[in-house]
């Protein structure tokens, strides 16, 4: 049977300490838009389509669609569709005619009320991304612990 001794106190207040100086370098929705906006390329009216290999949620209405390793899309949707995800790793991509992906096509989170239109498409530059957002997360930490 274990049992919670004085000595293993520490140790347990010391892991919830850096537990939650880890939950503070989190990005908010505004900042995270903002920093994925700025890596996106100008508007294109359309893009060829391919079977996704991967999607995240940026914010209620955009969401940054993997196409192949190398090709991703920052997406406008009409409304907050992901906003019902629930979590949920899927994400229905309805291409008009199969072949490509434009702004009369839809988006749908299966299980949701309903579908929300693409409104806007843009190239993004995930790699700069995942920069971009690791230097954010590292300077809110430096200022969570005062360094």
């Amino acid at each position: 049977m274990n049992a919670i001794t004085a000595k293993s106190l520490p140790v347990a207040m010391i892991a919830a300490l850096v537990l939650s100086g880890c939950a503070t370098a989190r990005i908010d929705d505004g900042q995270r838009l903002a920093l994925y906006q700025a890596h996106a390329g100008a508007p294109v009216s359309q893009v060829r389509y391919y079977d996704p290999i991967g999607w995240e949620r940026v914010d209620g209405q955009h969401v940054a669609l993997q196409m192949r390793p190398n090709e991703t899309w920052l997406l406008t949707l009409s409304g907050p569709c992901l906003d019902w995800a629930g979590g949920s790793p899927f994400l229905k991509v309805v291409s008009s005619d199969g072949m490509t992906l434009s702004t009369f096509d839809r988006v749908q989170v299966p299980g949701g009320p309903m579908s929300c239109q693409i409104r806007e498409i843009r190239p993004l530059d995930a790699k700069a991304v995942r920069a971009a957002e690791n230097a954010q997360r590292a300077q809110a930490k430096a200022q969570a612990s005062g360094t």
